[in-house]
C-alpha cells in the first residue's frame, strides 16, 4: 500500500505541473500574438528605411563621409548581447549565448566587452566576459524611446573611439516554433557599394544629401536596434510558448503511464488479497 501511496502523490504532483505549464503556453500564447504584431509591422519600416539610406548614399560624392561610417583599426569590440529575462524557453538563451562566445573566442586577440539586455545574458556572460552596461529594464518597458537611449550610448561610444566595432547578437523571429540566432554590425555601417548609382532617380534633395544621410544614420540604428529587441522579444516568447506546449504533452504522457502503473498495483493488491480470503476459507473448511 506504501506504494500506492507514492504513484499517487507522484500522479498528484505530475498533474499540479501540468497545469502550471498549460497555464504559461496560454499566457505566452497570448502574448506572442502582440510581439508578432509588432515586429511584423516594424520590419517594412526598417527595410524601407534601410533602402532609402542605400540609393541616397550611392549617388553621395567619395569625399563625404559620416561618423558612423569610419572605418578604423578593429582593436576594441561591443558585442550587444540580447536574451530573456527569464526562463523556461528552450534553448532560447542558449543558442544566443554561445553565439556570443563564439563571437568572443572571434575577437579573442582584441578587447572585447558586452552589453547586455536579457538577465539571462548578464548572469552567464558577467562571470567570463567584461560587462560595459546591462540594460536587462529594457524588457519592463519596452517602447522605441527607451531602447532609442540605449542605441545612443552606442552611437556615442563608437563616435568617441571607445570602440571599433559594434555586432548585435539576438535571435531573430521566425515564426512560434523556431527562431534564428543573427549577428548583425551596427557599427560602423557597412561600405555601401555605389554601382546601382545609375539605378536611382535623379531627384532635387532639399536639404542637401548630405545632410539628409547625417539625419537619417542616427535614425536608422535605433531602429535597427530596436528591431533586433522587438525579434527577440517575440522569439523569446514563441519560444516559451512550444517549450510549455512540449512541456505539458510530456506531463500528460507521465500522468497517463503513472495511472496505468497505480491501477496495476492495485489491481495486484486487490488480487492478493482475495488470494489471501481464500485460502484462510479453505483452511477453515479444511
Amino acid at each position: 500500500m506504501a506504494n500506492l501511496k507514492e504513484i499517487r502523490n507522484r500522479i498528484s504532483s505530475v498533474s499540479s505541473t501540468m497545469q502550471i505549464t498549460s497555464a504559461m503556453k496560454m499566457v505566452s500564447a497570448a502574448k506572442l500574438k502582440k510581439a508578432q504584431d509588432a515586429i511584423t509591422a516594424m520590419r517594412p519600416y526598417a527595410e524601407k528605411l534601410t533602402e532609402l539610406i542605400q540609393n541616397i548614399s550611392a549617388t553621395l560624392e567619395e569625399n563625404v563621409s559620416n561618423v558612423y561610417a569610419e572605418q578604423r583599426p578593429i582593436n576594441k569590440v561591443l558585442l550587444v548581447v540580447v536574451t530573456s529575462n527569464r526562463g523556461l524557453c528552450g534553448a532560447f538563451n542558449s543558442n544566443v549565448l554561445k553565439k556570443a562566445k563564439e563571437r568572443a573566442q572571434f575577437y579573442a586577440d582584441k578587447n572585447v566587452e558586452v552589453l547586455t539586455i536579457g538577465k539571462k545574458a548578464h548572469d552567464m556572460l558577467s562571470k567570463t566576459e567584461k560587462v560595459f552596461a546591462n540594460e536587462s529594464q529594457l524588457f519592463d518597458a519596452l517602447t522605441f524611446e527607451n531602447v532609442s537611449v540605449v542605441a545612443q550610448v552606442l552611437m556615442d561610444a563608437f563616435a568617441d573611439e571607445k570602440y571599433d566595432k559594434i555586432e548585435i547578437v539576438y535571435n531573430q523571429f521566425k515564426n512560434a516554433a523556431s527562431q534564428v540566432v543573427m549577428t548583425e554590425q551596427f557599427l560602423p555601417l557597412e561600405p555601401i557599394s555605389g554601382g546601382n548609382a545609375n539605378a536611382v532617380a535623379d531627384y532635387i534633395f532639399e536639404p542637401s544629401k548630405e545632410e539628409i544621410i547625417n539625419n537619417l544614420i542616427p535614425s536608422s540604428l535605433k531602429t535597427q536596434l530596436f528591431k533586433a529587441v522587438l525579434d527577440s522579444n517575440a522569439a523569446e516568447h514563441g519560444a516559451r510558448m512550444t517549450a510549455m506546449h512540449k512541456a505539458t504533452d510530456n506531463a500528460k504522457d507521465l500522468q497517463n503511464q503513472l495511472k496505468l502503473t497505480y491501477n496495476k498495483a492495485r489491481q495486484a493488491a486487490i488480487t492478493n488479497e482475495i488470494l489471501e480470503i481464500v485460502g484462510g476459507a479453505e483452511a477453515l473448511n479444511g
